[in-house]
């Protein structure tokens, strides 16, 4: 039966799949001509030849997003200053609990009132503005091959991949611990596709890795399977400087241009309600210092670690934010930084995280409102709560697609792969992901309003009661006029039950396999594989980082 039904999606397999090949970067501004179709050959042969119409390679449009829709708003301009001034209000009246010494007397020096023999510190809101006055409104993020930099903030879309997942999944293999190979699998998947723009984190935790070590592996074969920005946790001051310097080696530069140049992102995330770690706040201090991104993110769910309404949950999650926010600044004024929000809510039935939900569209939005009130690039999550690859993963996923898009994401964590509320990254979600995102991505692209779209002279050609199949405007765009999607199945009923009625899973299973089988390793100089190979294997020999294991 899987004979039959591959047999007979031959050719709607490839039409699906080369709106998401990834490029030849190295190549992509000159391409060489496609061969004429059947079609064309047959018009030509007629003695009607239409003049082919030219464009780069489909996916180079998705290389670099820009959003240009107006965004949304669920907040009048009175709600949303109220948000920002209650949130001001927690920073002075109640104040975070910092816990990292060296973090406590670096917001003392720059003037935050430090409680003595505590971990409290409270921040006037005078001195929060000055520091997010100091905020940079936009940067680029620079990959080792610059093709792939990302530019954040303003309209700027980019999707990162599915990060930091304990569980993996496959439909073959069903749902295992994270390991070496799967990470791998997914590294790979993450650099097949153009509309993936950066890697988020660990695809999935690689458990078969000592974690003394495991930030070594991973970040070497960040920088060898891809050729794109990567992610450094935040995890312990030489997990930092390791990450940091295995992105330096990789882009072949020295660290002053590294410096200016961030070439590297972390994710911050509060512990909600109202508290900074240790390791976060030495990681601010450790990529700030050095120039490179910080991502600021509560991770606020309403009726559990923050007030069960959204408004209030928001009014926390902006509190966290502003008082992360202008420790970068007080570390190093001008560093690059994202507002992250990641509010949602909660089952009340059970205490279960809930994504994609209208609290969560509403938290979305209402984040987007507050970072471009700031001026500052926004990150935020394509989310579901889903256990399986069904209709509730894909409506969860719209939705939340919907709501970064409206409310004018810049970075979006977690676009492709996440499962489960997060615990799994999963294959052929991965493959699902990227056809939404390449259908947001259609939808954002402007519509061709020149005299020749326009079609009136097809129009004339066709008059009333014919068609235009056969015209030569129809003949000179049909094979990039729509978007070709990768899973949709538009056989009719007969012929889909002929080939075995196979699902969107069924589809998504076949073509992650075939994407792993094409996969090619980008280009990497000799020198720098020869280098970052003689670093890991230094920090080996001098046993990583110390862990409780």
């Amino acid at each position: 039966m899987q004979d039959v039904q591959q047999g007979q999606e031959a050719n709607q397999t490839g039409a699906a799949l080369h709106m998401g090949d990834v490029i030849k970067l190295e190549n992509h501004l000159e391409q060489p001509e496609a061969s004429e179709t059947p079609v064309e050959r047959r018009r030509r042969s007629g003695g009607r030849s239409a003049e082919r119409i030219r464009r780069p390679p489909a996916t180079s449009r998705y290389l670099n997003l820009v959003n240009t829709t107006a965004p949304s708003a669920v907040f009048s301009e009175d709600a949303l200053e109220a948000v920002h001034q209650a949130s001001l209000a927690i920073l002075e009246e109640i104040g975070m609990d910092i816990i990292l010494p060296e973090a406590r007397e670096r917001m003392k020096a720059a003037g935050a009132e430090v409680t003595p023999g505590t971990d409290r510190v409270r921040f006037d809101r005078g001195l929060i503005l000055d520091m997010m006055a100091s905020v940079p409104p936009a940067f680029t993020m620079h990959a080792r091959n610059p093709l792939r930099n990302v530019e954040i903030g303003g309209n700027n879309l980019v999707f990162a991949q599915v990060a930091s997942a304990p569980f993996v999944a496959d439909r073959d293999g069903g749902r295992r611990a994270g390991n070496q190979e799967d990470f791998r699998k997914l590294v790979k998947l993450a650099q097949s596709y153009d509309v993936i723009h950066t890697t988020g984190g660990y695809p999935v935790e690689p458990v078969d890795i000592h974690a003394s070590v495991r930030h070594l592996d991973c970040l070497s074969d960040l920088v060898t399977l891809t050729d794109k920005v990567f992610h450094v946790y935040s995890l312990g001051r030489q997990r930092n400087l390791d990450g940091i310097e295995i992105a330096r080696i990789g882009r072949g530069i020295p660290m002053e241009q590294m410096e200016r140049e961030p070439s590297l992102f972390t994710i911050i995330n509060t512990s909600s309600p109202l508290r900074l770690d240790g390791p976060m706040l030495q990681g601010i201090i450790e990529m700030s210092s050095r120039g490179q991104v910080v991502v600021v993110t509560p991770f606020t769910l309403a009726g559990a670690m923050a007030p069960v309404t959204i408004a209030g949950a928001v009014v926390q999650q902006n509190a966290e934010a502003l008082a992360g926010i202008a420790f970068t600044q007080m570390v190093r004024r001008g560093a690059p930084v994202m507002y992250g929000g990641f509010t949602s809510n909660v089952d009340m039935k059970t205490g279960a995280p809930a994504f994609g939900t209208p609290e969560y569209m509403k938290a979305v939005i209402a984040g987007g409102q507050l970072a471009r009130k700031y001026n500052i690039p926004y990150r935020t999550s394509n989310t579901n709560a889903s256990n399986t690859l069904d209709a509730q993963a894909a409506y969860e996923s719209a939705f939340s697609l919907w709501a970064l898009t409206q409310g004018g994401g810049n970075f979006i964590m977690h676009s492709a792969g996440w499962s489960e509320g997060g615990l799994t990254a999963s294959f052929e979600k991965f493959i699902l992901d990227v056809d939404m995102l390449q259908m947001v991505a259609e939808y954002l692209a402007p519509l061709d309003v020149s005299p020749d779209a326009l079609g009136i002279e097809a129009v004339r050609d066709v008059g009333p009661g014919g068609h235009f199949f056969g015209t030569p405007h129809t003949l000179a765009r049909y094979e990039t006029a729509f978007y070709s999607p990768i899973l949709s199945d538009w056989r009719n009923f007969e012929t889909w039950t002929e080939a075995g009625r196979p699902t969107t899973y069924d589809h998504a299973n076949r073509v992650f396999k075939e994407k792993l089988n094409a996969y090619e390793r980008p280009p990497l100089d000799p020198a720098i594989a020869d280098e970052l190979e003689a670093f890991v294997a230094r920090r080996k020999e001098e046993g990583g980082v110390p862990t409780d294991f």
